[in-house]
């Protein structure tokens, strides 16, 4: 397993359901299994990119589960995985995709990589919008000659610049409206 491999944290109380996600997704990335709400809180922590979330379990639901994320204020990207037909509850819950079953490899895979694309987006906006401000105040404070023969200074453009064209390609890679919407939603 690589270091900077993505963690995903796949939740269902279907064993079965759990361990063939889990098998489909562990070449790429780091799994963790869990096979009911209660242990699922346990697993989480900031090392999770992405989890993937039944609905409805016996117990600690996925609704719940979800809710005590959002509450630990972890970053993590989840997806529901569910039986349950989306209806007007979903608006105000705090999930960044929902998947409805039967779902196939290709779809799982497609939206995993879709949501850790957003976590690197999301990421390297912040870094962005931080570096860019400081550009900024420097440039408010300081006459251009000054700001010029300053070493630190060049090296802050030059890595504002890498990092404009780092979240340029970085949005071209979102594949939808939707995926740059979602790109934006922890940034508030």
């Amino acid at each position: 397993m690589a270091v900077e491999e993505s963690t995903i944290l796949v939740v269902d109380d279907e064993a079965d359901v759990t361990d063939l996600y889990a098998t489909w997704l562990e070449d790429s990335y780091d799994v963790r299994r869990a096979y009911e709400g209660r242990e699922a809180l346990g697993m989480l922590d900031d090392e999770v990119d992405v989890v993937l979330l039944d609905r409805r379990m016996p117990g600690l639901s996925g609704d719940e589960v979800l809710a005590e994320l959002r509450n630990r204020e972890l970053h993590s990207r989840v997806v529901m995985v569910t039986a349950v037909k989306p209806d007007y509850d979903i608006i105000d819950m705090g999930f960044d995709d929902y998947l409805v079953k039967p779902v196939s490899k290709d779809d799982l895979y497609t939206t995993v990589s879709g949501m850790l694309t957003r976590v690197e987006y999301d990421a390297k906006m912040q870094e962005y919008f931080s570096l860019a401000s400081k550009k900024a105040v420097l440039e408010t404070e300081k006459d251009e000659d000054e700001l010029h023969r300053n070493e630190q200074y060049q090296e802050l453009q030059a890595e504002v610049e890498q990092l404009r064209e780092s979240v340029d390609d970085s949005r071209d890679d979102l594949e939808s409206h939707d995926d740059f919407v979602g790109a934006f939603r922890d940034l508030d």
